[in-house]
């Protein structure tokens, strides 16, 4: 799996970049979001997803952990593949879709092309537990994700258990710690809270 991509962007349009990386260019797909955050022509740093099929190995880039994480959650909704995620980060922002989400709002998704009122119906019902209203903070997005794709929260659930604790009685100490906390904390704080609630 490769997790990010580290280099010199040689060519930037609002549907791809292509980033040189020891000499290898990597063609990368790109949402609108990402694309106006961009530099030119400069050293960047793009979080990656490789989304594999039988006839093609394609390359999603993320200016940021968030966006890649809210990408993920989109595409673990049945019916959503890459491209359709990546045309609802293209059409909304990040705020927007998980307000869309957590107040139960789907229209909101529905103006996104390809994302008819079956589709944005099951993206709220399948994500409005996973995403947590705390990832709204001042116009952000934390980079905390309460969903089971974070890789914090697993990180922390697989120490808790080999500390000797049940799955899901760890799992239920970590969400009652994430939706607690209003910012994003690290492994270790993470651990030290779910002790204090098991």
């Amino acid at each position: 799996m490769i997790t990010h991509i580290d280099g010199r962007l040689v060519e930037k349009t609002p549907t791809y970049v292509v980033i040189d990386c020891g000499g290898v260019g990597y063609y990368i797909n790109i949402s609108l979001n990402t694309y106006s955050r961009l530099p030119e022509g400069e050293r960047c740093k793009l979080y990656t997803h490789l989304a594999i099929r039988e006839d093609a190995h394609i390359l999603f880039g993320f200016i940021d952990n968030a966006e890649r994480q809210l990408f993920m959650q989109l595409t673990s909704v049945s019916g959503v593949g890459p491209s359709t995620a990546r045309m609802i980060l293209s059409s909304l922002g990040a705020k927007e879709i998980i307000e869309a989400v957590t107040h139960h709002q789907p229209k909101v998704l529905q103006g996104c092309k390809g994302v008819g009122a079956k589709t944005a119906e099951l993206i709220v019902v399948t994500l409005k537990d996973k995403l947590t209203k705390e990832m709204i903070l001042s116009g952000g997005v934390t980079e905390m994700f309460a969903g089971a794709t974070s890789p914090l929260k697993d990180e922390a659930l697989s120490a808790l258990v080999m500390l000797g604790f049940v799955k899901n009685v760890a799992d239920k100490a970590l969400d009652k710690v994430i939706k607690a906390s209003g910012e994003a904390l690290t492994v270790e704080q993470l651990i030290k809270l779910a002790l204090k609630n098991i």
